[in-house]
């Protein structure tokens, strides 16, 4: 029998870049592959695919910044995640390190350049996060979800799309069906790991404005932030508004396949499953997001007329219900948008195959321009 070679992918610790790399491990594992995972302790919650003795936890910190202390502290921290990768690195003996972003995929990424084993990153992102710019000089190859294909990594940059989840590709056979006449109208909103209490805040103040005859008709699912929830809740009941109101719902992508309208940032992965899902959406990207990377990700499927985009500087209460009574009083145009997204999107569905054979074809010595060449 002959034995399994070793993959090992690293994802820091958010949904965003964890996601993408547990879709990715599991098909390679299903191509019979041994697949470990490098992260840290902040994505235990997430994790269900892999099994415990396949999860390797890396020290690692930001080292960006001015405050000299952390900036000490985050070298020390970097320095013993070094250590650990190459200790695991020699004990796994991987054919490929791959990384997701994050800083916590620098210290293995990093340690398995200087040993010369083959590597790639995946940017989920429009734009290169600054882990992915400090490696990409270093590895073979630059996966990308939105990234234009341009600048000095051109030549070893491959658009893959961002891997979805199964769950995702399976509520994407599920058609959209407008709200029409008096039926329930299912308003998803959600802010991931970051922006989520300023839709606490706007949501009720903007369905405030609406008639009592629309909000009727509402039923609210939305993800706050723990210390938003009751208040949150009293606000909608005050209003005469149903909904369900959590600090975490493990089952995302059926909401979002549940949903009429959906308002949420802008993330690569809350872009990507959305606009595989079909589901017309407002889109407010997260303003302190590194490099305005939210909204370079809005803005690539705005263009197909399937989202609107709006700055957060520039959404008031006001109109904000205007965007919601809108939704709800043209389920066409609902229609027609989630149509438009669905299909600038077609190709997603098999971003994650295209990925695991991008693996496979590093693996194997192929050049970027023979993959390229076989994706085409």
């Amino acid at each position: 029998m002959t034995e399994k070679e070793t993959i090992l992918l690293v994802a820091g610790g958010t949904g965003g870049h964890f996601f993408p790399a547990e879709a990715l491990g599991s098909v390679l594992t299903e191509r019979g592959f041994d697949v470990h995972l490098l992260t840290d302790e902040r994505i235990r919650p997430l994790i269900k695919t892999f099994s415990s003795d396949h999860v390797h936890i890396i020290r690692s910190a930001t080292f960006f910044g001015k405050n000299p202390l952390k900036l000490i502290c985050g070298l020390s921290q970097l320095l013993c995640g070094m250590y650990q990768s190459r200790r695991l690195i020699r004990h796994c003996k991987p054919c490929l390190v791959a990384g997701f972003g994050g800083y916590p995929t620098l210290p293995p990424l990093y340690v398995a350049t200087r040993m010369r084993i083959p590597t790639f990153i995946h940017e989920q992102n429009a734009v290169l996060g600054r882990t992915n710019r400090f490696l990409a000089p270093r590895v073979n190859v630059i996966a990308g979800g939105f990234l234009k294909v341009t600048g000095k990594f051109s030549g070893k940059t491959i658009i893959t799309g961002n891997p979805l989840r199964a769950e995702v590709i399976k509520a994407a056979s599920i058609p959209y069906r407008a709200a029409r006449g008096n039926k329930p109208f299912s308003l998803l909103v959600f802010g991931g790991s970051q922006g989520a209490t300023f839709f606490s805040k706007i949501l009720p103040q903007a369905l405030a404005l609406i008639d009592s005859s629309v909000r009727n008709r509402l039923f609210i699912i939305q993800q706050a932030r723990l210390s938003d929830l009751g208040r949150l809740r009293e606000s909608y009941e005050k209003l005469g508004i149903k909904a369900d109101i959590r600090f975490f719902f493990s089952n995302m992508p059926w909401h979002i396949a549940q949903a009429h309208y959906i308002i949420a940032r802008s993330g690569a992965l809350t872009v990507a499953e959305v606009a595989a899902i079909g589901r017309p959406a407002l889109m407010v990207p997260y303003p302190d997001s590194l490099d305005n990377d939210q909204m370079q990700n809005a803005a690539m499927f705005a263009l197909s007329g399937g989202i609107d985009v709006v700055r957060q500087e520039q959404l008031m209460p006001e109109r904000l219900a205007t965007f919601i009574r809108n939704a709800i009083d043209d389920p066409d145009r609902l229609e027609s948008m989630a149509e438009a997204t669905r299909f600038a999107a077609c190709s997603s569905i098999m971003a994650t195959e295209r990925l695991a054979d991008v693996t496979q074809g590093i693996i194997a010595g192929k050049s970027v321009d023979m993959m390229k060449e076989e994706m085409a």
